[in-house]
C-alpha cells in the first residue's frame, strides 16, 4: 500500500513538471523580443480603458485606438519623426482660446473639447513635412 502511494505521488510530481516547465514555454514569444517586426513605442491613457497607442510595424508607425473590445487605426506617423523626434520650431501664431464653460463632461472622453483637442494633436503628429 505505502509503495502504491509513493508511486503516485511520484507521478504526480512528474506530471506537474511537465506542466510548469510547457506553461514556461508557451509564455516566450517565439521569434524572442530583439529585432523584433513590432514594437510599442508609446501609448497615452485617455480613461481606465481607452488609450492611444504608437506602434512600430517593420517600418511604419501607426496610431491605433485601443478599447477594452477593440483596436482602431486612427492613423500612420512619419517613422523617423517618432523615433528621433525634431524640435519643434517656435511658432508665432496666436493662441485660440474657446470659451470655457464648465460642465460636468470636463476632462472625460464624452467631452467636446477632449476630442477636437485628440483629432488636433493627432492632425499635428501625422500631417506630411
Amino acid at each position: 500500500m505505502l509503495e502504491m502511494l509513493v508511486r503516485i505521488g511520484f507521478s504526480l510530481l512528474v506530471v506537474l513538471g511537465l506542466l510548469w516547465l510547457l506553461g514556461r514555454a508557451l509564455r516566450r514569444p517565439l521569434g524572442g523580443r530583439a529585432g523584433g517586426t513590432m514594437a510599442v513605442l508609446g501609448r497615452q491613457q485617455l480613461t481606465r480603458s481607452a488609450s492611444v497607442a504608437l506602434v512600430r510595424v517593420v517600418d511604419r508607425a501607426l496610431i491605433l485606438g485601443v478599447t477594452d473590445g477593440q483596436v482602431t487605426l486612427l492613423g500612420e506617423a512619419d517613422l523617423a519623426a517618432v523615433q528621433h523626434p525634431a524640435p519643434e520650431p517656435a511658432r508665432h501664431e496666436p493662441v485660440r482660446h474657446e470659451p470655457v464653460t464648465p460642465g460636468r463632461l470636463d476632462g472625460s472622453v464624452l467631452s467636446p473639447q477632449t476630442w477636437s483637442q485628440t483629432v488636433e494633436f493627432l492632425r499635428s503628429r501625422t500631417a506630411r513635412r
